[in-house]
């Protein structure tokens, strides 16, 4: 079975809730990434989301933003990317997707990557910008490569669409629980029990809700109302601010521990 599959059967036994966490890829260099993986593999990480470096990344915040520019500048291209979610497998099976661009895939060609993604122990793909309308020839791809497609949802997106998005989607739904870019915000949608009624009204598939959790009381606010969350900038930030520190590794892990432990609490 499909690890990102897997765990959320394992978190629904287990009645508890997952927690997703993203990063930028190579920021600040794939060592680190792989470190990090292992860490939050460790603090209890129930889905790594890997942002692959690209140029133009339209549906990410500052944030996120520097964090795409430091993995450029750290070297990173989509195959060392690949061979260190290799090399995390061979210490960690915790489940792996990426948050990819089309261009990056399109580059190489939609069945090699799908293809060398699998082999090195990729789990799953996001892919921000290729809407399920034009999804047909990936998505049969990537179920005979055994990965999931993830599809987001906005607080915008009209329910004749949402009917469409989660039918076709595989693994979870990512739910982007407010209008704009990444980021960090102060307070959480009052939309969210609303919006994640009318997915479960379409779809059995886990919702894990993203865009804006930024510390450990909002974890547990968001996480009622839905199977896992999504945190990034905020761990994101962290990385920026102890990237050149030996400390680094330690500090985001606990960072990322106290997300998980207000989970269990």
């Amino acid at each position: 079975m499909n690890r990102i599959v897997q765990k959320f059967v394992d978190l629904k036994q287990a009645k508890q809730k997952g927690l997703v966490v993203y990063i930028g890829a190579g920021d600040p260099n794939l060592e680190a990434t792989r470190q990090l993986a292992l860490a939050f593999d460790q603090a209890g990480v129930a889905i790594l989301e890997l942002g692959v470096p690209f140029s133009d990344p339209l549906a990410d915040g500052l944030v996120n933003q520097l964090a795409a520019q430091r993995g450029l500048e750290s070297g990173t291209t989509p195959p060392k990317l690949l061979a260190t979610v290799a090399a995390v497998r061979r210490e960690s099976q915790i489940p792996i997707v990426l948050y990819i661009y089309f261009n990056l895939i399109h580059r190489v060609g939609l069945e090699r990557f799908i293809k060398d993604a699998a082999q090195a122990g990729v789990d799953g793909l996001l892919v921000l910008d290729l809407p399920p309308e034009e999804s047909d020839n990936y998505e049969a791809l990537m179920r005979k490569a055994g990965l999931c497609h993830i599809y987001l949802v906005a607080p915008t997106t009209p329910e004749d669409r949402i009917e469409l998005i989660v039918k076709r989607g595989s693994g979870f739904i990512y739910y982007v629980s407010r209008i704009g870019v990444t980021g960090m915000q102060t307070s959480v949608s009052d939309t969210l029990p609303a919006m994640t009624a009318k997915l479960r009204a379409h779809t059995d598939l886990p919702i894990a809700i993203g865009f804006g959790i930024s510390n450990p009381e909002q974890a547990r606010l968001v996480a009622q109302h839905g199977e896992a969350i999504v945190v990034g900038s905020a761990v994101v930030n962290q990385i920026a601010q102890y990237g050149q520190s030996p400390e680094l590794v330690r500090k985001v892990g606990e960072f990322v521990q106290s997300l998980t432990q207000a989970l269990k609490g």
